[in-house]
């Protein structure tokens, strides 16, 4: 059975059609929405669509770690709120890791949502780094939940604790990419910013994160300069 862990902001409209998605699945699985303290009706969305919820300190990562901790199935998996989620998905997941029982886990293929040049060079960019074991959180990442446990379990750190995971799934073993059809993403987080300032960003933390800067201080970084972008 797959554990569908979820975490949630200020998500309500994105989780009910996330929800619709999943509860459409016809393979057994279980959804887990753990929420950091919506104030919009995101708990209501989930109570009212019958899947478990779990309210939980702020935080990506400490809500992942909750969600996985709760989990009773033999494969999890980690969704965003605001993605699309493939019809069938599931059922490719459990038939990939059954056939292929030296893999570990893996993720999706990841299209952005968004018209425009920059998402559909994400697209790309995505694609080719994920081509060297690159990947993230909103890309639908799974794994066996024995491997899971093995390797530590998802960090309850500030920021970057999916690229923290997927650096232990890589390094214990084979990962798969879901390729076709893919997960498609929200393009919302760059409304507004210009490219060159968001590869700029995200080549800066990374580089902090690779130096040793805690996560700590690279969510504060994160979140300093978001706002900044908020307020110009």
């Amino acid at each position: 059975m797959i554990s569908i862990v979820i975490p949630t902001l200020n998500e309500a409209e994105n989780l009910a059609s996330l929800l619709d998605q999943l509860l459409a699945e016809s393979d057994m699985h279980e959804i887990i929405v753990v929420d950091g303290g919506s104030t919009d009706g995101t708990p209501q969305v989930a109570l009212s669509n019958g899947v478990h919820f779990m309210p939980s300190q702020s935080g990506r990562g400490v809500q992942l770690r909750c969600g996985a901790e709760a989990a009773t199935g033999d494969i999890l998996l980690f969704l965003h709120a605001d993605c699309r989620f493939p019809e069938g998905g599931l059922r490719r997941i459990e038939d990939t890791l059954e056939n292929l029982p030296q893999a570990v886990g893996g993720n999706h293929k990841l299209i952005f949502d968004g018209a425009d040049p920059f998402s559909r060079w994400l697209n790309g960019f995505y694609a080719w780094i994920r081509a060297r074991g690159i990947y993230y959180g909103d890309s639908g990442i799974f794994l066996r939940r024995a491997v899971f446990d093995q390797i530590g379990g998802i960090r309850p750190i500030e920021l970057m604790e999916d690229f923290d995971l997927v650096r232990r799934m890589e390094r214990y073993g084979k990962t798969v990419c879901m390729d076709e059809p893919p997960l498609v993403t929200s393009s919302r987080r760059f409304s507004g910013r210009h490219p060159i300032a968001i590869i700029w960003g995200w080549l800066k933390i990374h580089a902090l994160y690779f130096l040793g800067v805690s996560p700590a201080r690279l969510a504060w970084l994160y979140d300093s300069e978001r706002r900044a972008k908020q307020v110009s």
